[in-house]
């Protein structure tokens, strides 16, 4: 056994399966972002001079044999795998291969699922799996290896759970980092930008993590539940503006496609908001970006501003346009405010992207079609519809077992040969009727005469005609294989 190396890996699942996005699955646009969470671990890591290594398997479509062989060779002190819900079983199964190939090597599992049921998951890795993180876990990784690497004892790591004499153990929680300023920058260097791909951003995208957590409760959102609670801790414009001209330094390919803020929700402080526009005017950055908002935020001269500045979409989770259903998931919004909101940001050449989510509790088939009408009449440059997913560690998935409407029974049930699956039925809508209506609305939305010819003449450079072809190819072949499989 190496008695230093690391390997942090994005394990093998289903092909175009995407464990980095906030709802696990592999998506009807193939979408396939980087593992920019294992990449920051990465970095913490190489900072203190730990030899480390990040392998992302789905970029590379590598398998289990691949693994398997990888670990052979290596032999590494220590293994960290990332954990979903829907691959966890899987996720173990990597685990059992890395103990296999390399018996005194330990293997640290981290992410949402084993946050969330950190006990049960270690129980059922059978010793497979020598400990998990819980939360937020930059640090606590770089803690767990010194203590493995040194076999110092584990209870002095905060932040996990661990098999101790066939008992779990916990160790006091880890606070979440105050100072995001603080962490190097995400450890791009191991992977291939090129490699990650959504269509509803220029091609190629970099992720950037500006802020993490999120004030607002909805009772469906996982990571600010399991992974980053509700408090948004920011970094600071500079420090993000730095970030961006490394990125352009290293990479500077990167300058034809965008940048993609993966915060919660970007424009909820303003103050930073318009510090980090006048620092990319200040500083020539003529880059494209984009940010995940909320339609609450409605502000005309920080749209304006964002236009100025290179701001070319805003990803919006309107979820509903059903006031019943933004009211039950705890929205706090009203339909009429969305639609304002919609004027307003088209009416300063910024695009939207709408994100709506059907199947919450009080669903139907009138709301569902409220929703869909609502993504139709609004002039929304493009959507994405999911049906909705209790993930463990969410309020959502304990209404769903407190009111027995679950019907999955294992965790790879949340997937349906490969392709998200809806687990609930609730009375009077079934899961077979929220996954058609899903497709459905996709349909609708997409294949408008008047869309089709908008979205070619629309086209403004290369990167987005890319995206946009790609894009489409992606979903048609999604269809294509729903449809031979009947």
């Amino acid at each position: 056994m190496n008695s230093s190396k690391i390997l942090i890996i994005n394990e093998p699942f289903v092909k175009d399966f995407c464990r980095t996005q906030r709802w696990a699955a592999r998506t009807r646009g193939r979408v396939l972002r980087a593992p920019d969470w294992l990449a920051y671990a990465t970095s913490v890591l190489e900072r203190d001079d730990f030899d480390v290594e990040l392998y992302d398997f789905p970029a590379k479509n590598w398998d289990k044999d691949k693994l398997h062989e990888l670990i052979s060779e290596k032999q590494p002190a220590l293994v960290i795998l990332d954990s979903t819900t829907p691959s966890i079983y899987s996720d173990i199964d990597c685990a059992r291969i890395c103990k296999t190939a390399s018996p005194n090597t330990n293997v640290l599992m981290i992410g949402p699922h084993v946050s969330s049921l950190p006990e049960e998951t270690l129980l059922e890795a059978n010793g497979f799996v020598d400990a998990v993180a819980i939360g937020e876990y930059d640090y606590t990784v770089r803690d767990y290896a010194k203590a493995v690497i040194n076999n110092q004892p584990l209870k002095d790591v905060k932040g996990i759970a661990y098999l101790e004499g066939g008992n779990v153990m916990f160790t006091p929680a880890r606070p979440l980092i105050e100072n995001l300023d603080e962490l190097p920058y995400p450890a791009w260097h191991h992977l291939n930008l090129w490699d990650y791909f959504d269509g509803t951003k220029l091609y190629p995208y970099i992720d950037i993590i500006g802020g993490r957590g999120c004030p607002f409760k909805c009772i469906f959102c996982l990571w600010p539940q399991v992974m980053h609670g509700n408090k948004y801790r920011l970094r600071s414009a500079e420090n993000i503006i730095e970030e961006i001209k490394w990125v352009l330094k290293n990479w500077p390919k990167a300058i034809e496609g965008e940048f993609f803020f993966e915060d919660d929700t970007f424009t909820v402080n303003k103050k930073r908001a318009h510090e980090f526009c006048d620092l990319l005017i200040k500083n020539n950055l003529k880059c494209t970006w984009s940010v995940n908002s909320r339609a609450d935020v409605i502000d005309k001269d920080l749209f304006r501003h964002m236009k100025k500045a290179g701001c070319r979409l805003l990803l919006i989770g309107f979820e509903s346009g059903s006031q019943i259903m933004l009211d039950n998931m705890h929205k706090n919004i009203t339909v009429q405010k969305m639609e304002e909101f919609i004027k307003i940001v088209r009416s300063e050449g910024l695009q939207i992207h709408g994100c709506f989510v059907l199947g919450l509790p009080g669903e139907t088939k009138e709301t569902m079609e409220e929703t869909i009408k609502f993504a139709l009449r609004n002039p929304l440059n493009t959507v994405q519809f999911s049906g909705a997913v209790p993930f463990p560690g969410t309020k959502y998935f304990n209404y769903i077992k407190e009111n027995n409407l679950l019907r999955a029974k294992r965790w790879d049930e949340w997937l349906k040969d490969g392709e998200q699956s809806p687990v609930i039925d609730y009375p009077g809508l079934s899961r077979g009727e929220i996954e058609k209506t899903v497709d459905s609305a996709l349909k609708r939305f997409y294949f408008r005469p008047s869309y089709m010819i908008r979205f070619l003449f629309e086209t403004r450079s290369k990167a987005d005609l890319y995206r946009k072809l790609r894009g489409a190819r992606n979903f048609l072949s999604y269809l294509m294989e729903k449809k031979k499989g009947g």
